[in-house]
């Protein structure tokens, strides 16, 4: 069952079945990603009953998405030359405090996140007159209650909502070259495949088009887009050649409190899918992707990329010690003034989303790791950039 559940031909003909579209684009890269998330959701990623459902959907709505922007660009063909104008990426560690920031600058009105709703459910395009009523507004929230249903806890290690920004690694799943899957389901030759294989080129060249996409129905090509997914921090130099006029937030903080606490999240986002997870087996995949990521982070910016004036550091006990002195920085540095409007904005933001500030929510001990180990591994980094050891939970 599960097998012909995930056979890539099948699920191509349901999506252009569904669309009435048979148009994927010109570059077909994305089938060999396609073919490889199939083969690990088939082999590896150990699916209860319901965890088939929610993948094949996943796979649906990234080919169906993918197809309705490819289509839409053919009818508007002058989408493809309008500009993504320096766009402001949020990188760094997960678990770094990227959500938060990501969150709070995205009150600015000057500023354009994608949304939750609309990178889930792109087709028709958004419209200005609509944005905030959209029916799939309340479809995709209702979607993601379900999730918290299924897995109760689940929304207090990662909080979601269809009116908030949404990560990058959705954007980028139409192209199967994402840190979206196996995030959510057990993967690791998939994982390995992108982190030491990939060419991420071409996911790049196909967020551009969902950007493009985007802001042809709401915010124009004099938007400035904010993003955000730490997946960024371990492919730099392909962001950087498909955006080279990009903004870089880098967030750091203590990597093995990264690393419990993204393994204790990936453990809850698995459940979803699977009833066979623990969270040393989590651990051990995100401590390869931290140490890899980490290693990679400082070779480039030890080689001058990205430049100096592109690129903002924001280390996570600052912005937890006092965000809004954080953010003005952040602000100045990337030559902008905070407005009163955006401020006022986000202070009500985070009055209303205060956090608990991780609880009992991870602990090291649950990794099954050595700590002296894995602090050698990251040791260059921190000293690289003055990140310090925390007590860890």
């Amino acid at each position: 069952m599960t097998v012909s559940r995930f056979a890539p031909e099948q699920l191509i003909a349901r999506a252009c079945e569904a669309t009435g579209l048979d148009d994927f684009g010109e570059d077909d890269t994305w089938r060999d990603g396609l073919d490889l998330v199939c083969d690990g959701l088939t082999t590896d990623a150990r699916l209860n009953e319901i965890g088939v459902e929610i993948a094949a959907a996943d796979l649906h709505r990234a080919l169906t998405s993918r197809l309705h922007i490819v289509g839409w660009r053919m009818q508007h063909p002058e989408i493809a030359a309008a500009p993504v104008t320096r766009p402001i990426f949020i990188v760094g560690q997960p678990r770094t405090g990227t959500t938060i920031l990501f969150d709070l600058l995205a009150q600015d009105p000057a500023l354009r996140p994608p949304l939750t709703w609309e990178v889930d459910n792109p087709f028709p395009l958004p419209r200005p007159d609509t944005y905030t009523s959209d029916p799939r507004i309340a479809q995709t929230q209702a979607s993601i209650e379900m999730s918290e249903q299924i897995v109760p806890g689940l929304l207090g290690h990662h909080p979601m909502g269809a009116l908030v920004g949404q990560e990058c690694v959705r954007i980028v799943a139409g192209q199967f070259c994402s840190m979206i899957y196996p995030t959510q389901y057990r993967m690791p030759d998939y994982y390995r495949w992108l982190l030491y294989k990939a060419d991420h080129g071409p996911a790049y060249r196909y967020h551009r088009m969902f950007l493009q996409y985007l802001q042809s129905g709401v915010g124009g090509p004099s938007c400035q887009w904010l993003l955000k997914s730490p997946a960024h921090l371990w492919q730099l130099e392909a962001l950087l050649a498909e955006y080279p006029d990009a903004l870089i937030v880098q967030t750091h903080r203590d990597p093995l409190n990264v690393i419990a606490s993204i393994s204790a999240l990936l453990h809850h986002l698995r459940r979803l899918a699977s009833d066979d997870s623990s969270i040393p087996e989590c651990a051990a995949q995100s401590r390869e992707q931290i140490v890899a990521g980490l290693e990679y982070a400082v070779r480039l910016r030890d080689s001058g990329v990205p430049a100096a004036n592109q690129i903002v550091d924001v280390h996570f006990r600052d912005f937890m010690r006092d965000p809004f002195e954080t953010i003005r920085a952040l602000y100045a540095r990337l030559g902008r003034e905070l407005e009163p409007v955006a401020e006022q904005r986000m202070r009500d933001f985070l009055a209303a989303h205060p956090g608990d500030h991780a609880g009992n929510r991870y602990r090291w001990a649950d990794t099954g790791l050595d700590a002296a180990e894995v602090r050698a591994q990251v040791r260059t980094y921190q000293e690289r950039f003055g990140v310090p050891d925390e007590v860890l939970r």
